[in-house]
């Protein structure tokens, strides 16, 4: 990427408890609004989709006679439908499909907690609750005049949304550390492990992890040190970051490191493996 955008590109710094600075680029504004408009045009498919069906219902058990209120109950169905749609779309999906929506996933874009841990679904709804604000004057069709005027004016780029649940939209660039196929290309034969960081206790379901993924956890501890630092904790960030979305743990934050869970994680799958057989 050259230079001269990269210099042009907000940034977001944020401080590990290893006291070492991640950098995040911050979503553009041309960006945001192509997710939304992505999102929006979704949600408008689906309701015209979802309208049209119930819409030939109840015009068949009137016509029919299939249930002679189908009409009353059918449209009811529809409404809310219609508003579990318009209403939880982004929740869910941010919630669901760790901090991305179909948008944010087409343009290359992640919502993430002010401290740079994973969204969670307090957050998702939190930051989506007053989207209205956000959007107004428009509410059917949104405009977003309010949430443009908040980001130009906020340091973070944060909509009202944002402020009010302590998140940020992020950019991903998958050139600030190695692809898993570069860093995992070898095989490695020695299987000693050494766990470095601080014991990070939390409480979690750890059978929803699968081999696949405790390999990569495996094979990224004992090839971290062939990284720099800041790749290190990178890479550390990216392989917990969807692992605590799938086990959804709870931690102390005060003691917390991504390295340090990873370490956890693996000690405790393979102690329960070992228990097993």
């Amino acid at each position: 990427m050259p230079e001269s955008i990269l210099a042009a590109e907000e940034k977001l710094i944020i401080e590990t408890p290893e006291r070492v600075e991640l950098e995040f680029s911050l979503a553009s504004i041309g960006n945001r609004f192509m997710a939304v408009g992505i999102d929006h045009l979704i949600q408008f498919l689906s309701i015209f989709i979802i309208a049209w069906v119930f819409s030939w219902m109840a015009s068949a058990g009137s016509v029919e006679g299939f249930l002679e209120d189908s009409p009353k109950w059918v449209t009811a169905i529809m409404i809310l439908v219609v508003f579990v749609l318009f209403a939880s779309y982004f929740a869910v999906f941010e919630w669901l499909w760790n901090g991305q929506t179909p948008g944010k996933r087409l343009m290359k874009l992640r919502v993430i907690r002010e401290d740079g841990r994973p969204l969670t679904l307090w957050e998702a709804i939190a930051r989506n609750l007053l989207r209205i604000a956000d959007a107004a004057p428009g509410f059917v069709i949104p405009i977003y005049s309010v949430g443009l005027i908040t980001i130009f004016l906020n340091g973070r780029d944060q909509r009202l949304g944002d402020i009010f649940a302590g998140t940020v939209v992020v950019r991903e660039r998958l050139d600030e550390a190695p692809s898993f196929a570069d860093t995992f290309s070898k095989r490695i034969a020695d299987s000693a492990l050494t766990r470095v960081q601080k014991p990070v206790t939390f409480t979690a379901d750890i059978s929803k992890i699968s081999e696949d993924e405790i390999e990569v956890v495996e094979i990224f501890l004992r090839r971290r040190w062939d990284l720099s630092e800041r790749q290190r904790l990178w890479m550390a960030w990216r392989i917990a970051l969807p692992l605590m979305y799938k086990l959804k743990p709870r931690y102390a934050e005060a003691d917390f490191t991504y390295e340090g869970f990873l370490e956890e994680l693996l000690h405790r799958y393979t102690v329960r493996s070992q228990a097993i057989n």
